[in-house]
Parts: C-alpha cells; structure tokens; sequence
C-alpha cells in the first residue's frame, strides 16, 4: 500500500529535479561572457543567481532537521557579488547546492514531513519548508531561463513545446499514453 507522504517525497523530488534540468538546459547554452550579463546595475547576473541558490540550497539543507536553516557560515552578501571565474566553475557551484538538497530529500522519511524545522529561528513544518524552497527554486531558475532567452534570442533552443507546435505535442501526447 504507497502511503501519501512517500508518493510526495517521490514527486516533489521529481519536480526539484524538472526545476533544475531547466536551469540546466539554459547554461548549456551560455557562454562565458553571457552568465555575467545583467541588464543594469540593480539586476543580478546568472553567476549571482546560481551563487545565491546554491549558498542557500547548502544553508537550508545542510542537517536539515537539526539545525537552523539559516546556517551562522552563510554569508548572503557575498552571494551577490559577481565573481565566478568561469563557466565551469558556475556549473560546479550549481551542482553542489543541487546535490546537497537531493542527497537530504532522498534522505527523506514519510515521518519526518510533520516534523517542525527552523529557518532564521521560524519555525516550519518539513513540508512546508520544502513547499517554500519548491517556489523560491522555481523563481530564480525562472529568472535564469529568461535570461537565457533574452541573450540567446534567435539562437535560443526551446525547453518546451516550440511556437507554433502545442497542436502536433498535444496529438503526440495522446497517442503516446493512449495505451496506458
């Protein structure tokens, strides 16, 4: 019998993982001078944002349920501050925080969704905390990906139903789970 929060712990790790192949998918596509393009001063380049994810990926889930979330080693300032040497350096930094948070959610019981957590000394329920990284990780890949798509304008490789194909996907879709 799959008990509900198991089946959650297995889907909301599935969407942790769509959110970064997304992130994912974008980089690919950058160049070296592209992750540190910002449109003005009081915007953040990709390299920021990536910094920022990942600093508070490895704060919120590093011992996740014993300690605050708001690790006293984190500085959130330095997340902001542009200096990312390279492109592969960005995507070492990137996955870091990714790992970090898909080891702990792996790591995950049914009973520990109801347990209570702190996060800047709030507290949260495990399941809301992860709700709340669910929508802030959302948020900032959305951030990359339009970024992304901005810079790379006509050279821009689609991460989902291209313009003008909905029609053909939707007829795709049906005919590959007509069977199931």
């Amino acid at each position: 019998m799959m008990k509900i929060g198991n089946v959650y712990l297995r889907v909301v790790i599935e969407r942790f993982k769509s959110v970064k192949t997304l992130g994912d998918k974008t980089i690919e596509q950058l160049s070296e001078q592209d992750i540190h393009w910002t449109y003005n001063q009081e915007s953040n380049s990709i390299a920021v944002i990536v910094k920022h994810l990942s600093g508070n990926m490895i704060s919120r889930w590093t011992d996740f349920l014993t300690s605050d979330g708001e690790k006293e080693n984190r500085n959130l300032d330095e997340e902001f501050i542009d200096d990312i040497s390279s492109k592969s350096e960005l995507i070492s930094v990137w996955e870091k925080g990714w790992d970090v948070l898909i080891d702990t959610l792996t790591g995950l019981k049914e009973d520990d969704l109801l347990k209570t957590i702190k996060i800047r000394g709030e507290k949260h329920l495990v399941l809301e905390a992860i709700e709340r990284q669910m929508a802030h990780y959302a948020y900032h890949v959305g951030q990359i990906v339009y970024i992304g798509k901005q810079l790379k304008n006509n050279e821009w490789k689609t991460l989902s139903i291209p313009r003008g194909k909905s029609e053909d996907y939707r007829k795709e879709m049906l005919e590959r789970h007509r069977d199931n």
